[in-house]
């Protein structure tokens, strides 16, 4: 069952927001969704943080969202975990309070690159400033201080997000009771930093991305397309990707003039890209793939689980899975093992790879519903 039409709601700090880099903002806004009801003890809330380009809008419904136009394509108008989110789902909203932030230098709503500077009266640009996982945290700690949230029953994330939730239950451990991260790791690996740096690069050699300051002309889309396609293969499993191509995109169209696509699979990933420059801001993107490049939980710290013997983990890994590997969910699990943590690890045999997590709610609901009690 859907849970219909929703909003998407704004929280502002109206108070000076100091960064790790030593920068500050005057005021912030984060963009945010609730679904369900917070009991009267503020027990039941759980908190989902999303991946690397994920939105506000985890579920139901909404047709749009309040100076993010152009960028509220279709893609976005149903939720990215519609089908975990509701009555009945795996975060069943009969039970549960459940709050999804856009993060902080994101282009959904909160604060962001192409939000307009107060001391300036133009877009940020170039001078947004750099944004840390901490950061991104703590912003959307205030906000659940507003809800009048003081401990989380649960907190949970895919890929980033939940590299994310990790960081949360270990930084702050009276702040959550269960930690759900899905596919995912403690530490940016040498391969996510490659594939990073090629999207990166990709990006700001598009000769429209004008350092930053491209507000005013044409967007750097053609160096979002690349992007997208550079880390696409890594989110879908190759099996399902050709089987897509086969399915649904068999156009041929040109690249230039010295190559005309050949293949449905290079269709289809060209069909991909384009579909994701139309949604997604290149400052954003840049900034948040700067905070994973600098994300690094040490599994050796030996406190690093100091003061969570009260909380309860699931783990999830994907058996196929080429973005975040099995192996790194393997070493979370050994940390937590050794600090003698409560923790439950679960592999899912899927051929959709790692974006199974946002596909296959049948294969992930049992165990969440089991940890959630």
């Amino acid at each position: 069952m859907s849970i219909g039409s929703v909003q998407t709601q704004f929280f502002h700090i109206n108070e000076p927001f100091s960064l790790d880099s030593g920068e500050t903002f005057d005021t912030v806004t984060l963009a945010y969704e609730t679904y369900g009801t917070l009991n009267n003890d503020a027990t039941n809330a759980i908190l989902v943080l999303h991946a690397l380009t994920g939105t506000q809008h985890a579920a139901g419904i909404n047709q749009s969202v309040p100076g993010v136009a152009p960028l509220w394509t279709d893609e976005c108008v149903v939720g990215w975990w519609d089908a975990f989110i509701g009555p009945g789902k795996a975060l069943d909203t009969d039970r549960y309070f459940v709050i999804c932030a856009n993060y902080l230098g994101g282009c959904y709503g909160s604060t962001g690159p192409r939000s307009i500077n107060p001391r300036t009266g133009k877009a940020y640009g170039s001078q947004f400033p750099q944004v840390s996982a901490w950061d991104v945290i703590r912003s959307q700690l205030r906000l659940l201080d507003s809800l009048g949230i003081n401990c989380l029953h649960a907190v949970t994330g895919g890929s980033m997000g939940g590299m994310l939730s990790i960081l949360l239950a270990t930084r702050c451990p009276h702040r959550v009771k269960n930690v759900l991260p899905i596919a995912t790791g403690l530490e940016t690996t040498v391969l996510h930093r490659v594939h990073n740096f090629e999207q990166i690069l990709a990006i700001r050699n598009d000769p429209n991305f004008q350092g930053g300051d491209y507000y005013e002309n044409n967007p750097p889309k053609e160096g979002l397309l690349l992007a997208r396609i550079i880390s696409h293969k890594t989110f879908v499993s190759l099996a399902v990707m050709e089987k897509r191509a086969r399915q649904e995109i068999t156009v041929q169209q040109p690249i230039g003039d010295f190559y005309e696509l050949s293949n449905p699979i290079e269709s289809y990933m060209f069909y991909q890209g384009k579909k994701f420059a139309e949604r997604f801001d290149a400052n954003s993107y840049l900034r948040i793939m700067d905070m994973w490049q600098r994300f690094n939980l040490n599994a050796q710290q030996p406190d690093l689980f100091k003061d969570c013997s009260h909380q309860k983990y699931l783990i999830f890994s994907v058996d196929s899975d080429v973005c975040f590997y099995p192996e790194e969910q393997k070493i979370i699990v050994k940390a937590l093992e050794a600090a003698q943590m409560n923790v439950k690890h679960i592999t899912v045999h899927s051929d959709k790879g790692h974006d199974s997590f946002l596909l296959e709610p049948d294969l992930y609901a049992p165990y969440i519903n089991f940890i959630l009690g």
